[in-house]
């Protein structure tokens, strides 16, 4: 599991590098969505990551993981959402933001040692996209919650929801590091 933690930290790493440039770039943009927008990005990009996955196709030209690393960061998102509430603007501290991104961060790798641990890491042995479709239903029973003003009747929440697409989505970033570690092409 210790191979799982730093391989965890590394994609988080690049996720929030992604997300901190483009908080550069756009400022938090992001604090006037409502969860449920943020819900259906991710509902976007993981359609997208399966139509690849069965025609190989993508027309728009978005790698896999680049579509895994916006699942991971628009889970964040949402989690920042949910504690903070939407915003009329986006004027926010960067600096608060980026500590959010990180308290989340650590919640989403903290819950994943938790099951790494029951379950044996058992997503090591799983394709890529089984995880994916994981996402999916997830993505789906979110929006059901949503449809249902949050209540539940025995389920976890929409923040529960928004974590497991977060760990699946770093999962799959995992599993796409050691294929480039595995395939490394020698000159003849």
């Amino acid at each position: 599991m210790q191979k799982t933690s730093k391989q965890f930290d590394d994609v988080i790493k690049s996720c929030r590098n992604l997300f901190s440039n483009k908080l550069s770039d756009y400022g938090a943009s992001f604090r006037v969505l409502r969860t449920s927008s943020l819900t259906d990005q991710i509902f976007i990009k993981v359609k997208s990551l399966r139509n690849f996955q069965t025609t190989a196709v993508s027309k728009v030209g978005e790698s896999e993981e680049e579509n895994f690393m916006a699942i991971v960061n628009y889970s964040i998102i949402g989690l920042i959402q949910l504690e903070k509430g939407f915003a009329d603007d986006f004027k926010q501290d960067r600096n608060e933001i980026l500590e959010l991104y990180d308290k989340f961060a650590h919640e989403a790798k903290e819950l994943m040692l938790r099951k790494n641990h029951d379950y044996g890491e058992a997503w090591r042995e799983m394709r890529i996209s089984s995880i994916t479709d994981l996402i999916y239903q997830k993505v789906l029973r979110t929006k059901q919650i949503e449809d249902n003003a949050g209540a539940t009747l025995v389920s976890e929440g929409v923040d529960a929801n928004y974590f497991d697409m977060l760990n699946y989505a770093v999962f799959c970033l995992i599993k796409f590091s050691e294929e480039k570690e595995v395939f490394k092409p020698t000159i003849i």
